[in-house]
């Protein structure tokens, strides 16, 4: 049963009051401004799962709606005074119950925001006992809205009204969310920001042309990120930032003889430090990430010896965090990142004298991705059960530089060939990236519990984390053995016979 309606046109509150009550006893109860404001993820994982969030705030309450996307309908909601920046913070169980798994650990940000004003109204029978409650939201710029709110006792009164709305006074069931219309009125649109690699190319654009595309959209992705990021407003923004980063890199070193030497030269020194300066902070997210994981670990009886673990890796990385954000305010970074931008709207030259410029961009493409392939099955094959653990690293950087690349040219590719493509690769990116973090994790904490020793630690937190460092290394010794099976599915002629009919150049 819908219990929300929306208003005809030009139907004003006031009209609707007067009509409605020729027809019903009403009982004006509250009129007050309100605001109402619509929260998301910065990369819309809410509305992705078909959920909207939306904090109405009033002089009487406030209160937190989550609201089904398709049809509007209320699925949680909950009284509070403010709307906390994590899931796990909020004190409704079922609030949080639903958001949890669909934010995880990104914060919640207010997308838009509504002013409108709220009448409270109840109809009242013959023997002045209140049988339904009505709450009238009048917008300025679209229409209005009225909700039921039925009583325990009095279920045939909502029907009659639902009749009353429906039949005499042109309401219809309101089954979209204001929010569509809050955002288009705002500007703004529903997942204008992905951290996935969308970039439509034409096969026949030419390679300098198309590269400069690529790393525009990179360089988007960077200032989509960058206050984020300096804000610490969650852990994702900076890993965003990085993945930009990362794939620039990677498209610089992979995508030689494109733009001239002393401009590929200097931006990729510029990225290689971006990386430098952001890995401390990015570790230690994911340390405070991991560390529900690391505590459930432990036999029970010494998980909380862990907390202290947990103090020293907020304090490093709160440290980390401000050098970070002043290295990303600093002359070094804002001008080069600008001078980039710069360069990259600025018209290729017509005559261009660099190797390779000339070239379509699926010309480019299919070399690059060939000889890319090439080299990790190469370094596969290389790869021995007594092989030193650098082999794997070497092996893992450059299955991401051919995953850089097939994201950068998917539009080239038919999509379900490219996209399966994709996850075999994905599948052996996942061996070798467990494999090089368990590695890390390992190392690092052996050097956390010096620096912890050197404090004074007590005794049994670094007994905890002996046994977690234990369990990293069973682990990485696991994600080791794996790596066989995983590169022979990779590395099968089928898979190989499939890459190569990808590619439409002669290779």
């Amino acid at each position: 049963m819908f219990l929300q309606f929306d208003f005809p046109a030009n139907l004003t509150a006031e009209k609707f009051i007067a009509q409605l009550g020729d027809k019903v006893s009403l009982e004006a109860v509250s009129r007050q401004f309100s605001l109402k404001t619509y929260y998301d993820s910065f990369d819309w994982r809410l509305y992705k799962k078909g959920i909207t969030c939306e904090f109405n705030r009033s002089k009487a309450s406030s209160t937190l709606l989550l609201r089904n996307l398709e049809n509007d309908q209320v699925v949680a909601s909950s009284e509070i005074k403010d709307v906390p920046a994590f899931s796990q913070e909020f004190q409704s169980e079922e609030i949080r119950g639903t958001l949890e798994p669909v934010l995880e650990m990104r914060a919640l940000l207010p997308v838009c925001n509504l002013d409108y004003e709220i009448y409270h109204l109840n109809v009242i029978n013959k023997d002045e006992k209140t049988v339904l409650r009505l709450i009238l939201e009048e917008y300025d710029l679209f229409n209005n809205r009225v909700s039921l709110q039925p009583i325990k006792g009095y279920d045939k009164a909502a029907g009659q009204m639902i009749e009353i709305f429906t039949t005499k006074m042109g309401l219809t069931p309101a089954n979209k969310p204001l929010l569509l219309n809050a955002l288009k009125i705002q500007g703004r649109k529903p997942n204008d920001y992905s951290s996935k690699m969308n970039v439509n190319l034409d096969p026949d654009m030419r390679a300098d042309i198309a590269s400069k595309y690529i790393f525009s959209h990179l360089l988007k992705a960077i200032k989509d990120n960058e206050q984020g990021t300096i804000a610490d407003t969650d852990s994702e923004f900076l890993h965003d930032f990085r993945v930009a980063v990362r794939r620039s890199r990677a498209g610089l070193s992979q995508l030689k003889g494109v733009l001239p030497d002393k401009i590929n030269a200097y931006y990729a020194e510029f990225f290689s430090w971006l990386g430098q300066i952001t890995g401390p902070t990015r570790d230690l997210d994911v340390y405070l990430l991991n560390f529900a994981h690391y505590k459930s670990s432990l036999p029970a009886s010494i998980r909380d010896d862990l907390n202290p673990l947990h103090e020293f890796l907020l304090a490093k990385q709160q440290k980390a965090q401000k050098e970070l954000a002043k290295k990303l305010r600093s002359p070094k970074y804002l001008s080069t990142i600008y001078e980039w931008e710069q360069y990259l709207k600025a018209q290729a030259p017509l005559n261009s004298v660099e190797p390779n410029a000339k070239l379509t961009i699926s010309e480019l493409a299919d070399r690059r991705l060939w000889k890319n392939f090439k080299r990790v099955l190469k370094e596969g094959n290389a790869i021995a059960d007594e092989s030193p653990h650098e082999a794997l690293h070497e092996l893992r950087k450059s299955c991401k530089k051919l995953r850089y690349l097939l994201e950068f040219f998917q539009s080239l590719y038919p999509e379900n060939q490219i996209k399966h493509f994709i996850k075999n690769l994905r599948g052996l990116q996942e061996v070798l990236g467990d494999f090089q973090d368990y590695s890390v994790q390992e190392s690092t904490l052996k050097m956390f519990g010096e620096e912890m020793l050197n404090n004074n630690v007590h005794a049994d937190t670094l007994l905890a984390m002996g046994v977690l460092i234990q369990n990293l290394d069973i682990l990485r010794d696991n994600a080791r053995k794996d790596f066989a099976s995983r590169f022979a599915t990779f590395k099968h002629e089928e898979n190989k016979s499939a890459f190569k009919s990808l590619l439409t150049a002669k290779v």
